[in-house]
């Protein structure tokens, strides 16, 4: 089993609080013969007459020395599971989780917000402090 980021139950009681509720941590995905887990699974049902949405949410701490380094490694990541994940589970979508400060410090910007919207990169915002989802991007 992968080791948890720094911010995995940060965010996933920032999840629940907003309605989600948890069904599997460390989801496994197959990439050829190699393993691949992302950190959460959650649904939310809604009280309409439509299905339930389904997410899988890849936590991102971005400690390392260089935040872009950090963020290559998470876009790579968020890129190989989207495409297992689509195999495995079409109708679950992947979210990236960042923490405000590194949202405001590298996508709020116009480059960052081109960034986002040509990868088609989902992003769950949550404040590490409050554990609470600030904004869903997608």
């Amino acid at each position: 089993m992968p080791a948890k980021d720094i911010y995995h139950d940060t965010v996933k009681r920032a999840l629940e609080k907003d309605g989600w509720k948890i069904t599997k941590e460390n989801l496994h995905l197959r990439w050829g013969r190699r393993d691949a887990y992302v950190d959460i699974a959650a649904e939310k049902v809604f009280t309409a007459e439509k299905e339930g949405r389904k997410i899988a949410v890849e936590v991102k701490s971005f400690i390392g020395q260089s935040e872009m380094s950090e963020l290559e490694k998470a876009v790579g990541q968020f890129v190989l599971y989207r495409f297992a994940l689509k195999k495995k589970e079409p109708d679950r979508e992947l979210f990236l989780a960042i923490a405000k400060d590194i949202y405001n410090d590298l996508f709020v910007n116009p480059d960052g917000l081109a960034f986002v919207e040509i990868n088609q990169l989902k992003m769950v915002v949550f404040d590490k402090d409050k554990e609470e989802v600030l904004q869903w991007i997608n």
